[in-house]
């Protein structure tokens, strides 16, 4: 938090405590909405957290209310009465009370569909009934459209009739009769052209949709390659039925990888913030993985014992950092691929470039560190272990660059064949690219270690 925000939570607190409520509502006008969850969450206890949201300016509530985290939702709806239920709902937009219900206990979900209009209730159990991982899960109906045959002077005039009521006026859409989708117009093309020229004179015909059942993430995607502020959502017919607006695309971004940063430490995703989850709920997101990894290790225990008795001492006690640099080495890969693989920028027909690169750079990198260890292991381990030869130290990082080179490997392939099978890259690939790995450089260490040296 920067010194500025810190002092305003200061004079925030002072005014709340001391009932200065005059100054405590000129203050809050020039806050934005999810400094002022932040405050009330984080500096007020529950009854208190009550109290300062009904103290809120009625323009800034139901803002704040969609910056809360589920549990503090939860909390402030339990004590309104159905008359200050029903004033948040209607000033808030159509996606963030789906997002809210879907967070919600079934009595509360209850409760907020009986406050709410019938026909905002009739739209919000028509969202409700796309998959979660869909763009119609995170659109709003609530977008702006004009006939083709409007002129500019009527498309503003229903801008200024409806428009505070809209997600976003910036970007309008045009449709037929049918609400089939023909054009898109932003209020800029309206403000350079004549107030008489026909909406169909100064629409794009060509626009960018995206379709009900299309996945959340490529949907965000494309904001990130367009730089758009609103995507049309459209129905197997061609129909508009919805947008869905930069800020729900960030959030997907946010929530996506998030995901896989928690995939790929083996650790089961979860929604809620980690000062909010219970200690079982991180013991049961953390526990199947850790305990599966424990299993898959005996593959390499059994390889180590298979050759441990031909094994000097010297050599055994270089085990931990071969299978170390290599396993690194993997990883590094893998994330990378896995996450080009989640932005679009690799496909799996890509596989053959993928691995040209990666053997170039394993070879680099892999050169590299074996020269850095042969250096260390004659100028620092031989100080204090005489053993350590000439030929062993070259066994060891030869073998290291052996490693590394077939650990980037595996870690390019691995999540591209994974892809190539429609299953989660971030779940199955660094799981078991850490055994493949491991049990590779065992092999290839203890065999060429007793093949030179024994």
């Amino acid at each position: 938090m920067n010194e500025e925000l810190e002092m305003l939570y200061e004079k925030l607190l002072y005014s709340f405590e001391n009932r200065k409520f005059a100054d405590l509502r000129m203050a809050l006008l020039d806050m934005e909405p999810f400094d002022i969850a932040q405050f009330i969450e984080d500096n007020l206890d529950e009854k208190a957290q009550v109290v300062f949201f009904r103290l809120l300016p009625k323009e800034l509530a139901s803002d704040v209310f969609v910056e809360f985290d589920s549990d503090t939702q939860e909390l402030l709806i339990k004590a309104f009465t159905d008359k200050e239920l029903k004033a948040i709902i209607d000033d808030m937009f159509l996606d963030d009370t789906v997002d809210i219900i879907e967070e919600m206990p079934a009595n509360v979900v209850k409760r907020i569909l009986k406050n709410s209009a019938p026909e905002d209730r009739k739209q919000i159990n028509e969202l409700l009934k796309y998959p979660d991982y869909s763009a119609g899960s995170i659109m709003t109906t609530e977008y702006t459209s004009f006939s083709a045959k409007s002129t500019v002077k009527e498309a503003f005039d229903k801008i200024s009739r409806t428009g505070q009521n809209k997600e976003t006026i910036y970007t309008c859409y045009v449709t037929d009769s049918k609400k089939h989708l023909i054009g898109v117009v932003t209020v800029r093309d309206l403000l350079f052209a004549d107030k008489d020229e026909l909406i169909e004179n100064v629409m794009d015909p060509s626009v960018i949709t995206v379709d009900t059942l299309e996945d959340k993430e490529e949907v965000a995607l494309k904001f990130s390659k367009y730089d758009f502020i609103a995507l049309p959502v459209i129905d197997h017919e061609g129909c508009i039925v919805g947008i869905v607006t930069v800020d729900d695309a960030v959030d997907v971004i946010q929530e996506e990888a998030t995901e896989d940063i928690q995939k790929m430490a083996a650790i089961l995703p979860s929604e809620k913030p980690y000062l909010k989850q219970s200690v079982f709920s991180i013991w049961k997101s953390r526990i199947p993985w850790l305990i599966m990894l424990m299993l898959t290790s005996t593959f390499t225990s059994i390889i180590l014992a298979g050759y441990e008795s031909r094994l000097s001492p010297v050599l055994y006690a270089f085990v931990p950092m071969l299978m170390g640099t290599a396993g690194n080495a993997g990883g590094q890969t893998s994330v990378t691929v896995i996450r080009a693989l989640a932005l679009c920028e690799v496909e799996p027909k890509d596989l053959f470039r993928v691995i040209l690169k990666e053997v170039l750079v394993s070879l680099a990198v892999g050169l590299t560190v074996a020269v850095v260890c042969f250096g260390k292991l004659m100028l620092l381990d031989r100080l204090y272990d005489a053993s350590i030869t000439v030929d062993v130290s070259l066994v060891i990082s030869a073998v290291c660059l052996i490693s590394i080179v077939l650990a980037k490997l595996v870690g390019c392939m691995l999540p591209i064949f994974v892809k190539l099978v429609r299953l989660d890259p971030a779940v199955v690939a660094s799981p078991v690219m850490t055994t493949i790995v491991d049990a590779l450089s065992l092999i290839i260490y203890c065999s060429i270690s007793i093949a030179i040296l024994v």
